[in-house]
């Protein structure tokens, strides 16, 4: 019988991105209740303020409301990789930028930065398929929202 000499090939692994290379800030605060038994944050709240920055950037941009909008995007994908553990009670600097602008969708990076500490403390993407309330079929991303978009791409 033959033996299975293969072995698995790793992509190496993803390096910290750096503060300076986002063109939106925001600030977030972390709460009580994001941390976990372990005394840092939970790897699940990373995701919450991935969904937060890029959606108070779309509110504040007035490109999105949530609850009139006909056209609203829905999160297709996330992804995160962790470099060090964020704490309560330090707030969190997210940047955001758009790094793919398709046709009813939008590919954001976001890295979450705490301290003074420039590097990415955990960065990950989140991809916006843009729907029809309702019918739940993609469709063009609206021309507001594509020249906020635009703005952020890298």
């Amino acid at each position: 019988m033959a033996s299975d000499t293969t072995q698995a090939v790793r992509a190496p692994r993803e390096e910290p991105t750096v503060i300076g290379d986002f063109p939106c800030l925001q600030t977030l605060t972390t709460r009580w209740h994001d941390v976990d038994i372990y005394g840092h944050i939970n790897n699940v709240v990373y995701y919450a303020y991935f969904d937060t920055a890029v959606n108070a950037h779309l509110i504040a941009e007035g490109v999105l409301d949530p609850q009139t909008n006909s056209i609203i995007g829905l999160v297709a994908e996330t992804r995160c990789n962790y470099f060090r553990s964020l704490t309560f009670p330090q707030p969190v600097q997210a940047g955001l930028r758009v790094v793919h602008l398709g046709t009813s969708s939008v590919r954001y990076q976001i890295a979450l930065f705490q301290g003074e500490d420039e590097r990415a403390a955990a960065q990950g993407h989140f991809v916006h398929v843009y729907v029809k309330r309702g019918e739940q079929r993609p469709v063009p991303i609206p021309a507001e929202t594509r020249a906020v978009l635009e703005r952020l791409k890298v």
